[in-house]
């Protein structure tokens, strides 16, 4: 099932939410990014943003996990809401 424009913001916007509550790996995104946290408060709508949120966090089944889990969606869902955004298309590598 792939995700609407909408429905795949919604989720990002989501696990920007549990991103930024989590203390631990923040910093850590704040780093990869070069991102500060006002940039990410005037990012927060650009879906653009919101793909590389969620690129991130699909890096490590652990956060993946931890994220669906406290807004209670289905662990498929993070990668079919990027699939939705721009730059989210199925790469193919043949």
């Amino acid at each position: 099932m792939s995700a609407t424009r909408n429905t795949a913001e919604t989720i990002a916007l989501q696990s920007l939410g549990w991103l930024v509550g989590n203390e631990e790996l923040l910093p850590i995104f704040l780093g990869a990014t070069g991102a500060s946290e006002a940039d990410m408060r005037g990012a927060a709508h650009d879906p653009e943003f919101l793909g590389s949120v969620l690129d991130f966090i699909l890096m490590d089944d652990l956060w993946v996990v931890a994220c669906c889990d406290a807004h209670n969606i289905p662990y498929e869902r993070l990668s079919e809401a990027r699939q939705s955004l721009p730059g989210g298309g199925n790469i193919h590598w043949t």
